[in-house]
């Protein structure tokens, strides 16, 4: 976390009431302000996140967030693990580049639990794990754990702008430091680091640029890997982070500024989350926010996925390439072949105009309509209006959406059987559709109930032309679409 000195810091001068604005569909709603979040940790169905200078955010749902993690200490950008039963909660005491000092410490300590309402919530007293001196090329601050799956080692980096990206590894049964290890310097012109592990790759994330200044903050989050974890760390390009390198996940956008303090959630195979901070997102009058985003992978590169928008989409699958379609029948456009004959045709040309839905609709039968996949044509038994429900119970990083035929009330909906048709509109949980990108940037579109299924099932693809429910599985392309925007 690098202070802006020629910044003044006003947090908490902005009204509540900004909260209300009007969001894209998968922006969090809620009161999710904060500062160089943790990684998002679920604990007993709930998530919680800690933040600079003491407490956090609890969510029921992943979508709906508000204050009330408790975390003692106060102290700067906090990190959060479990290990087994435990939690391990590393911050920073001090530090962070103020006024030119560098002195500063990072503690860790663990619970058993992050509900602060549960009679086994207890923080167990600190640990010191690292530290800085005033004059030393490196600030203890910056807090980030990796428990690596291969091995079971724990390893924390920490430090800023001002100076090394350092690493150490401790002790995963007592969050200690490991007797006798040296620190080793990883990573320069970065702050807020982060580990993971990947596909045989580590990856080290930091977060670049200036923060601290509001909308005028030009953090954003870059990444490079190794096939070890002490590095050397390498971006896309070659460059070692120890010389500045680093290639870019995310970086400002829309209206939201300086994305810091990257996390990592793995929801199940093929389904990721990310989380940072905005330094100011505009709609929420520049405050600083916790952001939910999909993690997608391309070519062991991992990078920041897409909201999804408001809007009307081809609903395509990934299996054929055929589009999400009203079973209904095809009508023709009127319109004569030309061009085949007639080189000396001087005929105006004149523009044909596209298909619209008053030219078909009394073409369609009433009630329930099947559903299926066929040729897209850009027709309007083709064109699905994709609208966020905010108000509803969300999830992970986004709201449930409803998904009409554009321009009238015909909404996909999860039926009996395992089958999938268009009905009237009515709000119910069967035509209440949960879409996350995959890792590979396709999506999976999951109803939020169907009848007679116990457990979730996704929109397949059954064959190509052939439409339904199933269980979901990455690796096969029957259960992906994509959303094509026109």
């Amino acid at each position: 976390m690098r202070y802006n000195m020629k910044s003044t810091i006003t947090l908490g001068v902005c009204a509540l009431a900004v909260a209300l604005v009007a969001k894209d569909a998968n922006a969090q709603i809620g009161k999710p302000f904060i500062h160089d979040p943790s990684t998002i940790m679920e604990c007993d169905g709930k998530y919680y996140t800690f933040g600079t200078g003491g407490g956090g955010l609890i969510s029921e749902d992943g979508w709906t967030w508000n204050g009330g993690a408790e975390r003692p200490g106060g102290g700067a950008a906090p990190d959060a693990l479990k290990i087994g039963d435990r939690y391990l909660i590393a911050y920073s005491k001090t530090g962070g580049g103020l006024g030119g000092g560098h002195a500063g410490k990072v503690v860790t300590m663990w619970n058993k639990t992050l509900d602060p309402k549960s009679p086994d919530f207890k923080f167990s007293e600190e640990i010191e794990v690292a530290s800085s001196e005033y004059d030393e090329d490196c600030d203890a601050i910056d807090a980030g754990l990796l428990l690596d799956p291969t091995d079971g080692r724990l390893w924390l980096s920490y430090g800023t702008y001002f100076g090394f990206i350092r690493l150490v590894e401790l002790d995963p049964k007592t969050g200690k430091r490991v007797e006798g290890n040296e620190a080793i310097n990883i990573a320069i012109d970065c702050e807020a680091s982060a580990l993971m592990y990947n596909n045989g790759w580590y990856y080290l994330l930091g977060t670049h640029g200036t923060c601290c200044d509001g909308a005028n903050s030009t953090y954003n989050i870059v990444v490079g890997r190794s096939r070890k974890v002490t590095g050397p760390y390498v971006d896309n390009m070659g460059r070692d982070m120890l010389q500045g390198g680093g290639k870019m996940v995310i970086a400002a956008h829309d209206r939201v500024m300086g994305p810091g303090h990257f996390g990592r959630f793995i929801v199940e195979e093929g389904v990721e989350k990310m989380s940072c901070h905005f330094e100011a997102d505009l709609d929420f009058g520049g405050r600083s926010t916790l952001a939910i985003r999909p993690l997608l992978w391309k070519n062991d590169w991992p990078y920041a996925g897409e909201l999804l928008k408001d809007g009307v989409y081809e609903i395509e699958s990934e299996r054929r390439g055929y589009a999400l379609e009203l079973a209904v029948d095809f009508v023709r456009m009127p319109m004569a072949m030309r061009g085949w004959f007639g080189r000396n045709d001087t005929t105006p040309i004149k523009p044909v105009a596209s298909q619209k839905l008053e030219d078909v609709q009394s073409t369609w039968p009433a009630g329930d309509v099947a559903v299926r996949a066929g040729d897209y044509m850009t027709r309007p038994h083709q064109k699905w209006s994709i609208v966020a429900l905010p108000e509803k119970e969300g999830f992970l990083g986004g709201s449930y959406c409803k998904i009409v035929i554009e321009g009238t009330n015909r909404a996909l909906t999860a039926a009996a059987n395992y089958e999938v048709i268009a009905s009237e509109y009515t709000g119910a949980e069967t035509q209440q559709w949960r879409i996350e990108q995959l890792t590979d940037g396709t999506y999976r579109l999951m109803p939020k109930q169907a009848p007679g299924v116990e457990g979730e099932v996704v929109l397949i693809s059954t064959g190509d032309s052939t439409v339904g429910l199933g269980k979901f599985d990455m690796k096969s392309d029957n259960s992906k679409w994509n959303l094509k925007n026109h």
